[in-house]
């Protein structure tokens, strides 16, 4: 039975990593303890993001390719924590 949930897709699978792995169930068979696990979850996430992609200032523009590359991969960085700290607001929201 599928869930009918306002989650999104990403919101989805991580509860679901979490139940299939501690209950062997997937997130919707878990609603007396689901509100823990989202907040769990959330606070993980948020860790996560502050240890894999701190929250930094943008690099210096130069004309130099070196810094090409740099502010870009530092904006890739900053979209992949805003995505793991938008995951864990839903969670939150929910």
């Amino acid at each position: 039975m599928a869930p009918a949930s306002d989650l999104s897709p990403a919101a989805q699978a991580v509860l679901n990593a979490v139940t299939l792995n501690r209950y062997d169930v997937p997130y919707y068979a878990c609603p007396k303890s689901i509100d823990q696990i989202k907040s769990d979850v959330a606070a993980a996430l948020r860790a996560a993001a502050d240890q894999v992609v701190p929250d930094q200032q943008e690099p210096a523009s130069s004309p130099h390719m070196g810094n090409f590359i740099t502010n870009a991969r530092w904006r890739q960085c900053q979209a992949i924590r805003t995505q793991l700290l938008a995951i864990a607001a839903e969670l939150e929201a929910q």
